[in-house]
């Protein structure tokens, strides 16, 4: 079998001064895998986004991404793997105001030759790529390339944001609440998009909402509850 995208094993992690907050035994995400995984504000899933791309350390176990321990790394070595790895979708989008919709897309490939090389490889320059998947998310109108962000929809906004987490192949596609701001019908088609780009990459994906209705969509669906007995500590 394939060795797992992301592995976790026996991790604890707490914020100075406060009670444990995560405590999960085991978790894995297979390469190509589409897992949805939900809990309510403050539980703890977006420390968990952190700790998987090593922005924070976890106080005991380890967390291999790829079958490399993130915790045995320097921090500017958790910087560039991050990079070469992992694509955020974030929340907020994170979108940078003052670059043009072309240009937040393309950015990844600044910070990482890995994809850069990779985008290459596929399309022949990284401005194609990003142009293939502005096609494939209907973002392909030539006025909106150099658009400034703040002048696109937030339903444009959030598939920039896509296309910038995509670009390079990442092994992994993180996405942490991206579809809060949309409607119903948005919402749903926006994920069958993302869908068909992992798909298409080979980008296993994790999803974090608390928006139940969205389950039935992925391969696997967890609880952060269920993994964290932290929380299920509280309880007792």
């Amino acid at each position: 079998m394939a060795e797992p995208v992301v592995q976790l094993e026996r991790i604890t992690f707490a914020w100075p001064g406060r009670a444990t907050l995560l405590d999960i035994d085991s978790f894995t995400l297979q390469a190509g895998e589409r897992v949805f995984l939900k809990g309510p504000s403050g539980s703890g899933k977006t420390t968990l986004l952190g700790l998987l791309g090593g922005v924070q350390l976890p106080a005991s176990g380890h967390i291999r991404l790829l079958g490399a321990d993130l915790a045995g790394m320097s921090g500017s070595a958790r910087d560039h793997f991050r990079a070469d790895h992992t694509g955020y979708i974030f929340q907020m989008f994170n979108l940078l105001p003052y670059l043009s919709m072309l240009e937040n897309i393309i950015l990844p490939c600044h910070f990482s030759r890995l994809r850069q090389q990779r985008a290459c490889q596929r399309h022949g320059s990284v401005q194609a790529a990003a142009l293939h998947l502005l096609g494939h998310l209907g973002l392909d109108q030539p006025q909106l390339r150099n658009q400034p962000v703040t002048e696109l929809s937030i339903g444009q906004q959030q598939r920039v944001a896509a296309a910038r987490a995509l670009i390079g192949s990442p092994e992994l596609v993180i996405a942490d609440e991206p579809t809060s701001a949309l409607d119903a019908d948005t919402r749903e088609a926006f994920l069958q998009l993302l869908f068909s780009e992992c798909r298409a990459l080979g980008s296993s994906l994790l999803f974090v909402s608390h928006d139940a209705a969205l389950e039935p969509l992925f391969d696997r669906s967890l609880s952060l509850h269920q993994l964290n007995r932290a929380s299920r500590a509280e309880v007792i």
